[in-house]
């Protein structure tokens, strides 16, 4: 980008005074360049700001998280950031969940959230032509069944690394969200011995 181009847009955004002009300002500039992007296929490429109150939930997506797991999104989200969008549809005024309804929820939930992010949240629109009902619905479920289903022997993995990199469990606990139990399962799931020096084996795990 030249000087001068790089001034222009400087100025126009700093000529704002208004929070909901400047998004919307930017909505547009980032809609433009994807419009003329290689990548303008791609949803990724446009993360546009939306009023939280215009996201709405799906209506046939029963997602369950489980409440550690959603105690480590908020960490997440509290302290890197939205890292990821939520995916949604275009519905007249309103934009329909796709993928990401727990991220939504959060962001529009938490009230210290919601200041920080002046009452919007981050989303990508699916294609125009999948915006129907049934394309939305295989979108939502093409999302979850692509993440997996081995995120348990992933999370143990990670509570062995880190309890190498001389974490203890305390330590992991509170940077993932877990309570005591759940991070003894997990090196229970890995299986080194290395990980129970300072534990005591329940009777369970006793060989007559």
């Amino acid at each position: 980008m030249s000087p001068d181009v790089a001034k222009t847009v400087i100025e126009y955004l700093e000529s704002f005074d208004d929070v909901d002009l400047k998004i919307k300002a930017i909505n547009e500039l980032k809609s433009l360049i994807h419009q003329h992007s290689p990548f303008c296929r791609e949803p990724v490429d446009c993360v546009l700001w939306v009023e939280a109150k215009t996201v709405e939930a799906n209506d046939y997506n029963p997602n369950v998280m489980a409440t550690v797991e959603k105690k480590l999104l908020e960490r997440s989200i509290e302290l890197d950031g939205f890292t990821q969008p939520v995916v949604v549809a275009r519905q007249q005024r309103r934009h329909l969940v796709v993928d990401g309804f727990h991220r939504h929820l959060i962001g529009k939930s938490r009230p210290e959230l919601s200041r920080r992010l002046h009452g919007y949240l981050p989303v990508t629109l699916i294609n125009a032509e999948r915006e129907g009902q049934k394309e939305r619905i295989a979108a939502t479920i093409r999302h979850n069944r692509a993440r997996g289903k081995h995120q348990i022997a992933a999370m143990s993995d990670i509570v062995r690394d880190l309890h190498r990199q001389g974490w203890d469990d305390r330590r992991i606990g509170e940077e993932l969200g877990m309570d005591a139990d759940e991070v003894l399962r997990l090196k229970q799931i890995s299986g080194l011995t290395e990980l129970f020096a300072d534990e005591s084996f329940s009777e369970a795990w006793t060989v007559e």
